[in-house]
C-alpha cells in the first residue's frame, strides 16, 4: 500500500467534502463528526462527483439521483447493489494521508 499526502487539508475537525488527489486516484475525502473518510470521488450509478454530495448519517449522497453510500463500508443504500471503493486514511504531524492499493496489492491480498 502506497500513502499520499492530501493537499490543501487545513482544518480537520469542522465537517467538510473535498475532492484530492491520491497517486492517479481521484478520492473523495470527508470529515464527519470528527472522523475522516476517504472513498471513490465518482458515483458508479451515473459517474456524479460525489465531492458535489452531502453527508447525512455517515452516508454520501449523490449529488444526482439522491444514491447513498456507506462512508466506512462503501455499501450502496438498500436496493441500490452497487458500492464505491473507501480508503485507510491516516492523520499524521504533517498532515492527511490516504492510503491506496496497487493491482499488485490486491492480487496478493494485502
Amino acid at each position: 500500500m502506497k500513502w499520499y499526502k492530501a493537499s490543501g487539508i487545513i482544518n480537520i475537525e469542522k465537517p467538510f467534502i473535498k475532492k484530492v488527489k491520491a497517486g492517479r486516484k481521484t478520492i473523495c475525502l470527508v470529515g464527519f463528526e470528527g472522523k475522516l473518510y476517504a472513498v471513490s470521488a465518482k458515483c458508479p450509478h451515473a459517474g456524479a462527483d460525489l465531492s458535489e454530495g452531502l453527508c447525512v448519517r455517515k452516508l454520501i449522497v449523490c449529488p444526482y439521483h439522491r444514491y447513498t453510500y456507506d462512508l466506512e463500508t462503501g455499501k450502496g443504500g438498500e436496493g441500490q447493489h452497487d458500492f464505491i471503493e473507501t480508503y485507510p486514511v491516516e492523520t499524521r504531524e504533517d498532515g492527511v494521508y490516504i492510503g491506496v492499493n496497487s493491482v499488485w496489492d490486491k492480487l496478493i491480498g494485502r
